[in-house]
């Protein structure tokens, strides 16, 4: 079931942190690179995000969610998280169709992840988003961006 989060609340932002450190865990794994700025995330540093959060819910467990800013003009998903007690259940996939379909309401959506995180490259690629550029963050770390442009100009 999806919900929209209010992170703002500190028992919710404990509940975002419960799910996030331990993914970005794994992404960490995936791409060797632990220097994520999710892996970093506070209480605080989550309840003063400004981000809009979408849970997805398992018997009443929140086990993933995405999050996102928006303008007039585009989307940008900030994260998409789902615990590791979770993965390969479609939560991802999930989440994606519904920012894709309900929520960008015709917008451009961007979104970044790790180069070498094939897995979420993939999920993106599915939902027609292309690969716009990757960049460097660090030593050899490198993020790619994608975008899915849906406005007519």
């Amino acid at each position: 079931m999806l919900v929209k989060l209010n992170a703002a609340d500190r028992e919710t932002a404990k509940e975002i942190i419960k799910v996030q450190i331990p993914a970005y865990k794994v992404e960490a794994e995936i791409i060797g690179f632990y220097g994520i700025p999710q892996l970093s995330d506070t209480l605080e540093t989550i309840v003063n995000c400004q981000e809009n959060f979408i849970g997805y819910f398992l018997h009443k467990e929140l086990a993933g969610f995405i999050s996102f800013t928006e303008t007039v003009d585009e989307l940008d998903i900030c994260r998409l998280v789902v615990h590791p007690d979770h993965f390969r259940k479609g939560i991802a996939r999930h989440l994606v169709n519904h920012v894709v379909t309900e929520v960008s309401k015709g917008r451009n959506i961007v979104v970044s992840t790790g180069a070498a995180n094939t897995p979420a490259k993939n999920l993106y690629k599915s939902f027609n988003f292309i690969e716009v550029r990757e960049a460097e963050v660090g030593p050899g770390i490198f993020i790619t961006l994608l975008e899915k442009k849906q406005l007519e100009h």
